[in-house]
């Protein structure tokens, strides 16, 4: 299921056409609408992405592609399509070509934050 809301993301624009870290229509058809799960959601996602990011840099090529499995599927839930880009990258790269495991969970790394700091945003404006 993940890898299919992965594939949902794939045709979208690049950030440089100006698409948010987190798509906020998807995260609404989530969350039923509702603002609380939404909230909710998201500082979950918030502190999942964080501890996910600290184990990866921590860890072998082999659990690096675990990780990266478990915050590709999170990140897909809530609507954070290049963040789920980004962790099937690492994933990918974990899994097939170790030697570049540390660029794949650097790029990881840049959409993570971008994501983080548009729900520090909107939990701020909730």
């Amino acid at each position: 299921m993940a890898q299919a809301a992965v594939k949902m993301f794939e045709g979208t624009p690049d950030e440089a056409a100006g698409n948010p870290a987190i798509d906020r229509g998807h995260l609404s058809r989530m969350t039923f609408g509702d603002h609380s799960l939404e909230r909710e959601v998201l500082q979950l996602f918030d502190r999942q992405a964080e501890l996910l990011m600290q184990r990866m840099n921590a860890s072998e090529p082999a659990a690096v592609a675990t990780l990266a499995h478990t915050l590709k599927g999170s990140a897909a839930g809530i609507g954070a399509g290049r963040v789920a880009q980004a962790a099937a990258a690492a994933e990918q790269a974990a899994s097939t070509t170790p030697g570049e495991c540390g660029l794949a969970i650097a790029e990881l790394a840049r959409s993570v934050e971008e994501a983080r700091a548009q729900i520090a945003g909107l939990l701020r404006a909730h």
